[in-house]
């Protein structure tokens, strides 16, 4: 009877996002996981793009919901954040059950080293940690010109054996209640090099403040970490129509900084899908908490002496 029970059991899978619900990377993954008949689907994600609002939420106001239709799942859209959306799935209030895993993804454009801070995908992962569920966040190394929108489900079906894997420990309760995987996919997905255990670097774009005469000056801005997209502001805004105490500033790349040989930017591109492991807490280097240790006891005893 058991066995019987075993056979006809399915996961239930929670699919976010950051890109928002009808984002291809979304559609492809919940393609990919309902066409394999092996899950529950379903979806709870934004309505609207949400890049880079990295653990923001929704709090003095309601979010409305609506629900949408996606071939083999049950789905909501969400106005509010990543996080937002990640919280109201697992909370039983919009499904009737927690789900036993949830995904984050699939971004358009790789999160890795401190763009994981800036993360809405990587964020919809660590609000379903917080809640107690395991989670994965999925980005792929989009680059214009190159990717195509069928790569999206080269990269979801790149990661299955991942997300079995997970949902085996998660069975047998065997899986590590202290993490949740963030995975950076990459461009030539279809010739990746395989899996590769990577830890969080230092890679960063630094960005740079440009007077601009209208919002839309420029056209274009980075999501997350590498994915050119039209900037969500009003082309109607500009100089000519605002006060003169007002001017408008827009962010601009102004070159690149990449971390350490075996961090996450630089496996991924080395053709490897990247796993790595995060936790909620930021921890400071060891170097710092030893520099601090010695400084904070003569603290009070140099306020002490300048108040003299």
């Amino acid at each position: 009877m058991e066995q019987a029970a075993d056979a006809g059991y399915r996961p239930t899978i929670m699919v976010t996002n950051d890109d928002g619900i009808d984002a291809p990377g979304l559609q492809a993954l919940v393609r990919v996981l309902v066409s394999t008949g092996r899950y529950e689907v379903q979806v709870c994600a934004p309505d609207s793009e949400k890049s880079a609002v990295s653990h923001s939420i929704t709090w003095r106001t309601a979010v409305s919901v609506q629900q949408v239709n996606i071939n083999g799942a049950t789905a909501f859209a969400v106005s509010g954040t990543p996080a937002d959306c990640a919280s109201l799935g697992v909370s039983g209030s919009l499904f009737p059950s927690t789900p036993d895993l949830v995904i984050s993804g699939i971004n358009m454009g790789s999160n890795c080293g401190y763009h994981i801070v800036y993360s809405g995908t990587v964020a919809g992962a660590r609000e379903a940690f917080f809640n107690g569920v395991p989670a994965l966040s999925l980005s792929y190394d989009w680059v214009g010109g190159t990717s195509n929108v069928d790569d999206y489900t080269l990269a979801a079906e790149a990661c299955l054996p991942i997300v079995n894997a997970m949902l085996a420990e998660i069975k047998n309760k065997t899986y590590p209640q202290k993490c949740f995987l963030n995975v950076d996919l990459p461009t030539n997905v279809a010739s990746h090099k395989g899996y590769k255990l990577t830890k969080q670097g230092k890679s960063i774009f630094k960005m740079g403040w440009n007077q601009v005469t209208s919002a839309a000056q420029g056209g274009k801005m980075l999501s997350t970490m590498t994915m050119e997209k039209n900037s969500p502001m009003s082309s109607e805004m500009d100089a000519s129509t605002m006060p003169k105490e007002h001017r408008l500033f827009k962010r601009e790349v102004r070159g690149a900084v990449v971390g350490e040989d075996d961090t996450d930017y630089h496996s991924l591109q080395e053709g490897y899908i990247t796993v790595t492991p995060l936790g909620a807490l930021s921890h400071a280097d060891i170097e710092c908490q030893a520099y601090f240790k010695d400084w904070l006891p003569g603290v009070a005893e140099c306020f002490s002496s300048s108040t003299l």
